[in-house]
């Protein structure tokens, strides 16, 4: 299976809800492609929303690495963050994102799609 077909197969696992089971697909994409921007976005996306809230953060913070202009990047870091308590450190990320035009309402999950990014 090549790696585009084994990031459609994460992605249908991601749709389905399995986020442990996408994220389990897109961990050896992200480490034999440390510049795939796709990847470190998905798995970050299935950590945060199956609780492995340090893994998010790690792959957050490497997305925020390879673009940081993306400024739903800093977002999804921020959330990550304050949802292991850590609102202060947030805070900094969250201001970052709101300068580049990121606003998002109050309550709203991360939920953005590769091709939102576009």
């Amino acid at each position: 299976m090549t790696t585009y077909e084994e990031f459609e197969r994460a992605t249908l696992f991601f749709d389905a809800k399995d986020y442990a089971g996408a994220a389990r697909l897109l961990a050896p994409i992200a480490e034999g492609d440390p510049g795939n921007r796709a990847a470190a976005e998905l798995l970050g996306r299935a950590y945060f929303h199956s609780a492995q809230l340090g893994r998010a953060e790690a792959a957050f913070r490497r997305l925020v690495g390879l673009d940081p202009c993306n400024g739903w990047a800093h977002e999804a870091l921020a959330r990550t963050l304050e949802r292991q308590g850590r609102a202060d450190e947030a805070g900094a990320f969250r201001k970052l994102a709101r300068a580049m035009g990121v606003d998002p309402a109050p309550g709203t999950e991360v939920s953005v799609t590769a091709a939102d990014l576009h």
